[in-house]
């Protein structure tokens, strides 16, 4: 790397991931992955191949079983209270959203400033109705998420991870059981970051989905990588999915019929 290089934000060396459920089952070995600030990373892989443990560990959210993890240049094995200012600038959102259902939605999105800045009660008001705008979620800031439809729930889970604006986002199956309305919107909002939000005063955020379906991230811009067999598999761009002779990118292209989505 070159002095005018920037530094990664997320590097995996000599990596061996486990199961969140027995940290003693390998899933991933000898992973070598390095991203760099302002990329977008879809990963793809059969289902049960490890995409949510992989996005746990690059999360900092378990420890490598061998080798070194690090988000900007920290390896994640120390993590303590001390870096904890580091470990928020990386925003998480589990697969389907899960939110806390003692809680409207407008209090699941407050959590993050409640718990994390010493903010008052009008200045966190403020921040939460502006996100609950950018949402469309007005309608359902009061409501408990038992009466919210799932695919709003996602939304919401979404507003609470980028509330302390973060500068890497990591997102589990953002688009899983969404109908095409909200599919568009999301890749639409997530290019939007990806890009340069308002909500980030412009400031581009690096971005990682992992995803059962590859069409809706088409982009020569994106890069792609492949789960499978305890490796990581790094493809390239789109250009290079399209063309690739792997038998299991083949599938996943072939198995989810194409569906368009506007390119921003």
């Amino acid at each position: 790397m070159s002095e005018n290089s920037p530094a990664p934000v997320i590097e995996l060396s000599d990596v061996d991931i486990a199961t969140m459920q027995d940290p003693t089952s390998l899933t991933f070995s000898e992973v070598n992955w390095s991203v760099l600030p302002g990329e977008f990373w879809a990963l793809t892989g059969q289902e049960l191949s490890g995409k949510t443990d992989f996005l746990l560990l690059t999360a900092g959210l378990m420890p490598p079983m061998e080798g070194s993890c690090k988000l900007f240049g920290v390896e994640t094995r120390t993590f303590s209270e001390a870096e904890l200012p580091m470990r928020l600038r990386v925003g998480y959102v589990y697969e389907g959203g899960p939110l806390f259902n003692s809680l409207t939605i407008a209090e699941n999105v407050a959590l993050p400033l409640r718990y994390q800045k010493n903010l008052s009660i009008e200045t966190v008001a403020t921040q939460v109705a502006k996100l609950v705008e950018l949402f469309e979620l007005e309608p359902f800031a009061d409501l408990m998420p038992v009466n919210v439809p799932a695919a709003w729930r996602y939304r919401v889970a979404l507003a609470r991870a980028l509330i302390l604006k973060p500068e890497v986002l990591l997102l589990d199956n953002p688009l899983a059981g969404m109908v095409a309305k909200h599919r568009q919107w999301m890749v639409q909002f997530l290019d939007q970051l990806w890009q340069g939000h308002e909500w980030f005063d412009g400031r581009p955020i690096t971005l990682v989905v992992a995803t059962d379906d590859l069409h809706p991230w088409q982009n020569n811009r994106r890069k792609f990588a492949l789960l499978e067999d305890q490796k990581f598999i790094p493809l390239g761009h789109w250009k290079d999915v399209e063309t690739t002779t792997h038998p299991t990118v083949k599938e996943l292209l072939t198995t989810s019929a194409p569906v368009f989505y506007p390119k921003i």
